[in-house]
């Protein structure tokens, strides 16, 4: 699992100083404190309005929008399984059923378990699908046996 630093209102500001003068700064800002942290807190929504001169409210809409960007850390590992089209060809929603038949685990809820898992449409990977990405790290040509060793590695 890959561990992120505990939230930290002085390095957030440093990251914010840092990127507010590149072109499309929100975005750089974001991933800069989502890498940083695993989650963007909500004290940071005003230091980043007030440093690009926009609403709260914008960058309140932009976390909300992305998938990716949680407001608040998360629990355990984890595991983006691919539902793009070549990924759907190759089996993609035979596992996730698999998932939900044999662990009990169903994708895109909240949990506190050791894994987390969470769908995506495309990661890019289309030549070994079906795709996934175990705490960032991708895996390719994924089947219920890989998927199985996963759950049982996270602990789950």
């Amino acid at each position: 699992m890959i561990r992120k630093l505990a939230w930290d209102e002085e390095l957030a500001g440093r990251l914010i100083d840092e990127r507010k003068t590149a072109d499309g700064a929100l975005m750089p800002i974001l991933h800069a404190l989502q890498e940083t942290f695993g989650y963007i807190d909500r004290a940071a929504i005003a230091p980043i309005a007030e440093a690009l001169n926009i609403s709260k409210a914008d960058v309140h809409g932009v976390i909300s929008f992305y998938h990716d960007f949680r407001a608040a850390p998360a629990s355990g590992r984890a595991l983006k399984l691919c539902r793009a089209e070549s990924c759907q060809a190759m089996g993609c929603e035979d596992l996730i059923d698999h998932l939900r038949r044999a662990h009990g685990l169903t994708p895109d809820s909240e949990t506190d378990g050791a894994l987390r898992i969470e769908t995506v449409y495309c990661l890019g990977n289309c030549a070994l699908s079906p795709a996934a990405l175990i705490d960032g790290a991708p895996i390719g040509r994924l089947t219920a046996a890989k998927l199985d060793a996963l759950v049982r590695e996270a602990g789950q």
